[in-house]
C-alpha cells in the first residue's frame, strides 16, 4: 500500500497560487478560495483511494511572514479544511513539512516513510491537480511494484504526482521542469521510471481557462467533475470562450 502525501499550505490570499491572481480574472481571495477547493478535492481523491492519506502541511515558520496569522495556525487552516472534505477526518494522519525549499520538503517526506518508517512505496501530490482521480492514484500503486518512480507529468513539465519506492538524491528534484529533473534523479539511482497519464495542474490564468474548459466539457457529456473545484467554477461564473480571429482560448466571467 502507497502512502500518499498531499503537500498542503493553508489557502491563504497569495498562497498557495501566487500567480493565478495576477493572470487570470480572480481576485487573490477568489484564487485562495479556489485552492481550497482544489486541495479539498485531491484530499477526497486520496482518501478514496487505496493508498493511505497523509496530510503534508506546511507549517507557520515556514511560511512568508504576510502568509502567518497570529489567530489562525497553517495546522488549523489546514485540518478545518481536511474536515470539510473527508469522509473520515480521524483516519488521515496529518505530520508537518520539513525543510526550506519544495525539493527538501517532499524529499524529507519522502525519505522518511521509506527508510525510517520501512514503508513499502510513498507517493507525493500538490493540491493543484483537481481531475486527480482515485483510479489514477491505484494505478500508480500498481506500477509502483514494477518501477522504483512513478510519475504523473502535468503541463509546463511539471509533475502532479511523484511516487517512489526507494530514494533519490533529492536535492533540486522539483526545479523546473520537473518531469525531466526527477526522471535524471531516477536515471543517477538507476531506477525505472513509469509515467501515468497528463493531467493539468492549475497555478497560472492558462492553467486554469484549460481545467474550467475541461470540467465543463464533462459536466456536458455527463461524467464526474471534483464537486469543490466545481462548484466554484459555477458560482464564478467561469468559461472558456474564443478570442479573436486566431481563436485563441480567453478565460472570463459569464
Amino acid at each position: 500500500m502507497t502512502v500518499v502525501a498531499v503537500l498542503a499550505d493553508p489557502p491563504r490570499p497569495g498562497l498557495p497560487v501566487p500567480r493565478l491572481a495576477t493572470t487570470s480574472p480572480l481576485s487573490e481571495s477568489e484564487a485562495a478560495s479556489l485552492a481550497a477547493a482544489m486541495l479539498k478535492d485531491t484530499l477526497r481523491a486520496v482518501e478514496a483511494s487505496g493508498g493511505d492519506l497523509l496530510v503534508n502541511y506546511r507549517p507557520d515558520d515556514l511560511l512568508p511572514d504576510r502568509h502567518v496569522r497570529p489567530g489562525e495556525s497553517a495546522e488549523a487552516a489546514v485540518r478545518s479544511l481536511a474536515d470539510d472534505a473527508l469522509d473520515d477526518p480521524e483516519a488521515a494522519r496529518f505530520e508537518v513539512q520539513v525543510g526550506s525549499t519544495l525539493s527538501a520538503r517532499a524529499g524529507n517526506t519522502v525519505t522518511h516513510l521509506l527508510e525510517t518508517e520501512g514503508v513499502q512505496s510513498a507517493a507525493v501530490v500538490r493540491g493543484d491537480t483537481p481531475l486527480l482521480k482515485r483510479s489514477t492514484i491505484d494505478s500508480a500503486a500498481m506500477n509502483l511494484r514494477t518501477n522504483e518512480v512513478v510519475l504523473g507529468p502535468s503541463t509546463d513539465g511539471r509533475v502532479y504526482y511523484a511516487g517512489f519506492t526507494a530514494p533519490i538524491d533529492f536535492e533540486g528534484a522539483f526545479a523546473g521542469p520537473a518531469l525531466e529533473t526527477l526522471v535524471d534523479g531516477a536515471n543517477d539511482a538507476g531506477h525505472d521510471t513509469e509515467f501515468l497519464a497528463m493531467l493539468p495542474t492549475v497555478r497560472t490564468g492558462a492553467d486554469l481557462a484549460t481545467l474550467v474548459s475541461s470540467i465543463r466539457a464533462r459536466w456536458q457529456a455527463g461524467r464526474v467533475v471534483p464537486e469543490h473545484t466545481a462548484t466554484f467554477v459555477v458560482e464564478h461564473g467561469l468559461t472558456v470562450v474564443s478570442n479573436g480571429e486566431d481563436g485563441t482560448p480567453t478565460l472570463v466571467r459569464e
